[in-house]
């Protein structure tokens, strides 16, 4: 009896716990968040700080954690906190109760019932429920200690902080609307339940701290870039006149998928003719027509790190003489940039650099028309006077967070990203690539996706999976 009992028990547990996925990621050990964490208790000093997790998605698909949530403790769990004692130099994890009903339904969750389980994966010191969050920020109220919390908004799938705060301000904006952001009710809770606190920004010191990239950070960068440019290959050998813009995108999305990409890192910027003048066009409804250049910048979300790559071709497969004459051009100005790049300068010596490299190649093209001319005497002439940024990082978001104006060093992952406008003919030509600052010097990431005219012509000479796949009738 005694021996049959636990075998039910055993039976029974099994039946619970055992399924064919992971609890926690694999693309990190829990060291290395370990480690980020104690880069935010630095920031904190004697302070607190308390985030919150993604909610539950209103939608059927698939949960993604905020990417400030994920960087600190690689838990996707819907509705987790997360508080941080800069003091102690621990934290506690929040995790819901466990739903049976839902876990038969959909698999196993972890669970605030998970502890011991939770700490061993995770390396959290402490594990409870949400509903001691109250007490336990109570205790710390009534000791005088500071409290962070980001007041930036969080990025979810397939958002930056610009596209998150734009949400908030049309909401904000809406006379019909006017709801605060998730992390303005969020502060605006604490501040009436605890005004003892001091608060503070914690924003600051998680975008300095996912700034610099590790080295597996990187790889899963890499990997994003790779998948972004055989996507971007298989769709040069697909495309010819009449295909719709949409078409491409069920390409790109079909080689994310079938090599392990979680999601996209945005939608799909697809432009055939002139809607390649809209930075972000995103519609993909038109016709692909005989004679003009399409622009494609597209990337796919692999375990939680993006990619932001931008390539353009004729959709007929042969460059034509106005094409070849512009877009030869911009190619030539956009690798005098790339060939600078390099550690121990800042942005402004690689600009300066480039340009006098610039200047000599304007001084040797010639151009069939007088407004080519002038629209690439602007190019140089925008980035003779404007020093700043190359282009934008790249990490956890496509736009990522982070401000440093000083020498490029180690662990920089960025973009760069210039554009020739001829605004009289709706004529716009960009290339994008992603860029590891090394120790030793700077990595083109996509390096070997072509750029080149006669390379681009004969990759498109080959047949590409749209003509294998027809389309249904």
């Amino acid at each position: 009896m005694r021996r049959s009992i636990v075998l039910l028990l055993l039976v029974l547990a099994t039946s619970v716990s055992a399924q064919d996925i992971p609890f926690y990621t694999s693309d990190f050990p829990p060291a290395e968040f370990a480690a980020r964490r104690a880069a935010i208790y630095e920031a904190l000093g004697g302070g607190v700080a308390v985030l919150q997790g993604a909610p539950m998605p209103a939608a059927y698909v698939r949960f993604r954690q905020s990417n400030d949530f994920y960087y600190l403790t690689g838990i996707e769990v819907p509705r987790a906190y997360l508080l941080l004692d800069g003091e102690r130099r621990t934290s506690t994890l929040y995790l819901p109760h466990r739903n049976e009903s839902r876990e038969r339904a959909e698999g196993k969750s972890l669970s605030a019932e998970d502890a011991e389980m939770v700490k061993k994966l995770s390396g959290i010191e402490n594990v409870a429920s949400p509903e001691t969050l109250g007490e336990h920020l109570a205790r710390y109220a009534m000791s005088g200690r500071v409290l962070f919390t980001p007041f930036q908004a969080a990025e979810g799938g397939a958002m930056s902080r610009d596209l998150a705060t734009r949400v908030i301000a049309d909401g904000a904006a809406d006379p019909w609307d006017g709801a605060p952001s998730r992390e303005g009710r969020f502060l605006a809770l604490i501040r009436e339940r605890f005004p003892q606190f001091e608060f503070r920004n914690l924003s600051p010191a998680l975008d300095k701290a996912r700034l610099i990239k590790s080295p597996r950070e990187m790889a899963l960068i890499r990997k994003a870039t790779q998948l972004s440019s055989e996507a971007l290959l298989e769709a040069m050998r697909s495309t010819v006149p009449g295909l719709m813009e949409s078409e491409l995108d069920a390409v790109a999305k079909f080689v994310y998928y079938r090599n392990g990409a979680q999601g996209d890192a945005y939608y799909s910027l697809i432009a055939s003719g002139a809607n390649a003048i809209m930075p972000h066009y995103n519609a993909g409804k038109r016709a692909m027509k005989d004679g003009e250049l399409l622009l494609m910048d597209y990337a796919p979300d692999v375990g939680y790190y993006m990619s932001d790559v931008t390539r353009m071709w004729p959709v007929n497969g042969t460059f034509n003489a106005w094409q070849r004459e512009l877009y030869g051009f911009y190619v030539a100005v956009y690798r005098a940039i790339l060939q600078h790049i390099r550690p121990g300068v800042t942005a402004a010596t690689i600009k300066s650099e480039a340009v006098a490299d610039m200047d000599r190649i304007l001084a040797g093209s010639h151009f069939s028309k007088p407004i080519y001319e002038t629209a690439a005497r602007e190019f140089v002439e925008s980035y003779r006077k404007s020093p700043g940024r190359l282009g934008h990082w790249v990490g956890m978001a496509t736009h990522d967070v982070g401000s440093d104006d000083g020498p490029l060093r180690s662990g920089m992952v960025f973009t760069i990203e210039p554009a020739l406008r001829v605004p009289e003919e709706s004529i716009y030509i960009r290339l994008e690539d992603v860029i590891f600052i090394t120790d030793t010097g700077a990595e083109i990431v996509t390096g070997s996706l072509p750029m080149d005219m006669d390379a681009i012509e004969a990759i498109m000479k080959n047949e590409g999976m749209l003509q294998r796949y027809p389309r249904v009738r």
